[in-house]
């Protein structure tokens, strides 16, 4: 071989070396592979949720985005953690925030008025502000009664809207667009953000459109408009999860679809055009339908290669071999893969997932141990 050739080979062997692990989904390409399977058996580490008031069942995580101030106690890239139950593990009756710290004690970032229950409505503002929302029993007692409807026995609720302090400085409610706010996600630009919250009283879904202003004496959150872009999912009382209804919303911001995750309907639907419909898409396309994965979904997150990550309930389509799983679909409706939170039912709900360098860091609640499960995949 001559030495022309034996460069050219060379070139050719390097250039297979560096493109192999992103062809293999390997290395380089973690945050843009399945995420499931590169998940392992035990969470990178595993910290309580409980607060010094004794709220359990966590329900809502979220990360602190890039970009939030660093003048008050949360940082970008820390994870807080809303709490459904206060400390005699009644329903709709948690007050509490979290700030969940690895090795130490769970901080309380905010603690409001008694007989909350605060959601998995949870998401934050980059400019300084975090959004909960909230679904009381309005008797105290944590149960919804079917016979007698669930806006007799559950409050209507709103979305806290809460400064970089843990200051409550508001809670936008509507009679109509938000009954229940059960889940949300956010899309923010600059100064102007748009929430898309799943009402579990209703069976809808609705878009807010925010203005944000973060001026010394004027810091606020104006709620400039709100449209119902979905609605007809399934909903009602339930004896074991209080309510059932939409739950987990996740937005390709890219393809501007909104995915929803009903958990009676036991199917994730998608809806079109979701960042500036003005007209309802009923309940959209079924993307997931599947009786083997699928026991009442909760929780979603999209994941950087398109991928659907899904809590179930195990309310809906129970498997006593498939509890409280996390479950990994394509945006087709592919199943990938699935992991189990808990031996226990139920334990599954809140998840987050954040990309970290060539990797990515995803975090969900065990509703049975009162924790929160982290792995870090760098």
């Amino acid at each position: 071989m001559n030495r022309k050739n034996l460069y050219a080979l060379v070139g050719v062997v390097v250039l297979m070396l560096l493109i192999t692990p992103r062809l293999l989904g390997g290395e380089g390409d973690k945050k843009n592979s399945p995420i499931i399977p590169q998940l392992t058996p035990s969470p990178t580490f595993s910290d309580s949720t409980v607060p010094p008031n004794g709220d359990v069942n966590p329900y809502g995580v979220a990360f602190v985005p890039q970009g939030f101030p660093r003048s008050g106690p949360l940082r970008p890239g820390d994870i807080i953690v809303s709490n459904f139950n206060n400390s005699g593990n009644l329903q709709g009756t948690g007050t509490t925030i979290v700030l969940v710290n690895n090795g130490a004690a769970p901080t309380v970032f905010f603690q409001g008025e008694q007989g909350l229950g605060l959601t998995t409505a949870l998401g934050i503002l980059s400019p300084g502000f975090v959004l909960v929302g909230n679904l009381p029993s309005l008797d105290g007692s944590g149960m919804c009664i079917a016979e007698s409807g669930p806006e007799q026995n559950v409050g209507q609720g709103g979305l806290l809207v809460i400064d970089k302090n843990g200051n409550l400085v508001k809670t936008l409610t509507s009679a109509t667009l938000l009954n229940g706010p059960w889940d949300l996600t956010v899309k923010e630009d600059g100064r102007h953000a748009q929430v898309f919250v799943a009402n579990a009283l209703s069976g809808t879904v609705t878009r807010l459109d925010l203005r944000v202003t973060t001026k010394a004496a004027a810091d606020d959150v104006v709620m400039e408009k709100a449209t119902q872009i979905a609605s007809g999912y399934g909903h009602r009382c339930d004896p074991a999860a209080f309510v059932v209804g939409p739950t987990g919303v996740a937005l390709d911001e890219k393809k501007d679809i909104l995915y929803v995750s009903s958990t009676v309907d036991n199917t994730i639907f998608a809806i079109s055009n979701a960042s500036d419909r003005t007209s309802d898409a009923g309940m959209g396309s079924p993307v997931v339908q599947d009786q083997v994965h699928l026991h009442g979904p909760l929780g979603l997150v999209l994941a950087p290669n398109g991928d659907l990550l899904s809590t179930q309930s195990d309310a809906i389509n129970p498997d006593p071999n498939q509890l409280s799983e996390v479950v990994e679909f394509t945006a087709a409706g592919e199943f990938v893969a699935q992991f189990q939170v808990d031996p226990n039912a139920g334990s599954a709900f809140g998840i987050a997932l954040r990309s970290h360098g060539n990797g990515f860091v995803l975090a969900t609640v065990d509703d049975t141990t009162a924790v929160l499960d982290i792995w870090a995949v760098r």
